[in-house]
C-alpha cells in the first residue's frame, strides 16, 4: 500500500478500513463475538476507532504473531469458551456483507470446515522460471479463494496444534485443514468482497460503495455520489 501505517487505518469515505469491517460483523444476525488480531502498537487507535463505533457485540483486541497462521492461532486461544465455530476474516476485506458473513456462520453448522470463494473468470497460466507456459488448468475447475473461511473451533485449534508441531507454514486455515485430512466445502462468496492492498483497491471500493453496496448494507450512512472533476 506504501502507507506509513497499517492499511488497516486508512479512511474509506471518512471511515477507517477496519470500521467497514466491523459494521459488517455488528450487523451480522450469527456473529457474537468479535476479536482483532493484531499489533499493540495499533490498539490506542483500535480503541478509538471502537469507541466511536459503540458497537453493541464484546470486542476483544488480540496480540498478533508474526505470521498469519500464528495469528489465528492467538485468536483462537482467545476464543469464548464456549465457541464452538468461528469465522476467521481478513480485516482488508472490508466489504463482505453481513450477509456473507451469515451465510457462512449458517453453512458452517453442517460441515467442518469451508471458505468463502468465486469462481475464476480469467484463463489461469503455469509458468516455470524462465516465463515459459507448462499448462492451462480447467479453469471450471478453479475458485478464487476470499474470507470468512469458518471452521468447527476443537477441530481447528486441533490442525494448528498439529501443524505447529510438524512446522508446517501455510497461508490460511483450509490449507491445514487439507493437511490433516479434514474436507473443505466452497460458499460463493461476493464480487465485490475484494482484498485491499494498492491505492487503486481504495479507489474501487469507494466506488463500490457508492455504487449502492453501501447504502443496501448501512441505510442510516450518509453515502452520496461522487463528483466527476471539471
Amino acid at each position: 500500500m506504501g502507507s506509513d501505517r497499517n492499511k488497516l487505518l486508512l479512511s474509506l469515505l471518512g471511515k477507517p478500513l477496519i470500521a467497514w469491517t466491523l459494521l459488517a460483523a455488528e450487523a451480522s444476525r450469527r456473529i457474537g463475538w468479535i476479536g482483532i488480531v493484531s499489533q499493540p502498537d495499533d490498539w490506542a487507535d483500535l480503541k478509538e476507532i471502537l469507541a466511536e463505533l459503540s458497537l453493541t457485540k464484546p470486542v476483544q483486541l488480540i496480540q498478533g504473531g508474526a505470521t498469519r497462521q500464528e495469528s489465528v492461532y492467538n485468536g483462537l486461544q482467545a476464543l469464548p469458551v464456549a465457541a464452538q465455530q468461528v469465522l476467521i476474516h481478513d480485516g482488508a476485506r472490508c466489504l463482505a456483507t453481513p450477509d456473507l458473513l451469515d451465510r457462512c456462520a449458517e453453512a458452517i453448522l453442517s460441515c467442518p470446515g469451508l471458505i468463502a470463494a468465486v469462481p475464476v473468470k480469467d484463463t489461469i497460466k503455469i509458468v516455470d522460471g524462465s516465463g515459459l507456459i507448462e499448462d492451462t488448468p480447467d479453469r471450471r475447475l478453479l475458485w478464487a479463494a476470499q474470507t470468512p473461511q469458518a471452521f468447527d473451533v476443537q477441530q481447528l485449534k486441533q490442525c494448528h496444534a498439529q501443524g505447529r508441531e510438524a512446522g508446517w507454514e501455510v497461508t490460511d486455515d483450509a490449507a491445514l485443514f487439507e493437511k490433516c485430512g479434514l474436507p473443505v466445502r466452497i460458499v460463493a462468496g461476493e464480487e465485490t468482497n475484494l482484498k485491499i492492498t494498492t491505492p487503486q483497491d481504495l479507489a474501487i471500493a469507494e466506488f463500490i460503495l457508492r455504487g449502492g453496496l453501501g447504502e443496501s448494507m448501512y441505510p442510516k450512512l450518509p453515502f452520496g455520489t461522487s463528483t466527476p472533476p471539471s
